[in-house]
């Protein structure tokens, strides 16, 4: 919502403002100009990057219009989980839990937090370090490091389309800026003749530059901060997962492992004490 929300208000402060002074928004109307920033601009992104960094783009700007990804509910179902799978394990062993992560997309304690279950990135991290704590091949000060480079290169590649879309907008100022010159070499070719054809080229030429502006500034750059955001969100999930996790693997009890990943979490989603622990009582029942 707040894509579509803010486009509107840009496009409407803009073109309502240019309106209300006395401009004829026909006037802005130059396909031709849009053709070239808008091709330059879309050539330009498709040189520089990788194809899985493409796709990831045209992945990932409609999702914008869905809100955030990861809400309240998802962090609770992941603080269930994790508190089922970490009591389940104390009272019945490390074994326990190992059909659990070898098989997760048929486990029933998966299947209780359909969220999380979703979430194929969780569901891996998930199983691959709880595989590790059942085999017992690391303390947890080598678990946190192999965790911190594992969210480093993971954090590094969703907040890639951020930045590819990021050098879009830099250089659509630029694009608009040659669709005007571009614009004033066809002014020049037209010098002999009539005036009125003349103005029309020049307001052409200048059309180009305010489209690139407006583009960078107005739509392009503001996407840009919301995919980085996007990203952070996700470091952030991953983070509390981690907390859960170490504090686990370092001895602490379920509820207060859980505790630890309630910390972890931002303010505005993290549940109260009480909430958890009404959460984590439904889950026991």
């Amino acid at each position: 919502m707040n894509l579509i929300l803010g486009s509107i208000i840009v496009t409407v402060a803009v073109l309502g403002g240019w309106a209300a002074h006395g401009g004829q928004l026909i006037l802005i109307w130059q396909p031709y100009e849009f053709v070239i920033i808008c091709g330059a601009a879309l050539g330009a992104f498709i040189i520089a990057n990788p194809m899985k960094t493409i796709i990831q783009v045209f992945k990932a700007i409609p999702r914008l219009m869905g809100g955030s990804t990861y809400k309240k509910d998802d962090y609770l179902q992941l603080l269930g989980l994790m508190y089922e799978m970490f009591s389940k394990a104390r009272k019945e062993g490390l074994m326990s839990i190992e059909a659990d992560i070898e098989e997760p997309e048929s486990s029933p304690l998966f299947e209780k937090y359909p969220r999380i279950a979703k979430n194929h990135h969780a569901v891996e991290f998930i199983c691959d370090y709880m595989r590790l704590v059942v085999s017992g091949a690391m303390n947890p000060f080598e678990l946190d490091n192999l965790m911190d480079i594992d969210l480093e290169t993971h954090h590094e590649e969703a907040a890639e389309p951020s930045h590819a879309v990021a050098r879009v907008a830099d250089g659509l100022p630029a694009f608009g800026i040659v669709a005007a010159v571009l614009g004033i070499v066809n002014t020049m070719s037209a010098l002999d003749g009539p005036i009125d054809k003349i103005g029309g080229l020049v307001a052409a030429a200048l059309v180009g530059t305010f489209t690139g502006i407006l583009l960078a500034y107005g739509f392009v750059g503001p996407m840009s901060s919301a995919l980085e955001r996007r990203a952070e969100e996700e470091a952030k999930f991953f983070a509390c997962l981690k907390a859960c996790i170490l504090a686990n693997v370092q001895g602490y009890s379920p509820q207060v492992a859980v505790e630890f990943g309630r910390k972890a979490m931002a303010s505005d989603l993290r549940p109260s004490f009480a909430e958890l622990e009404s959460h984590l009582r439904g889950a026991k029942e």
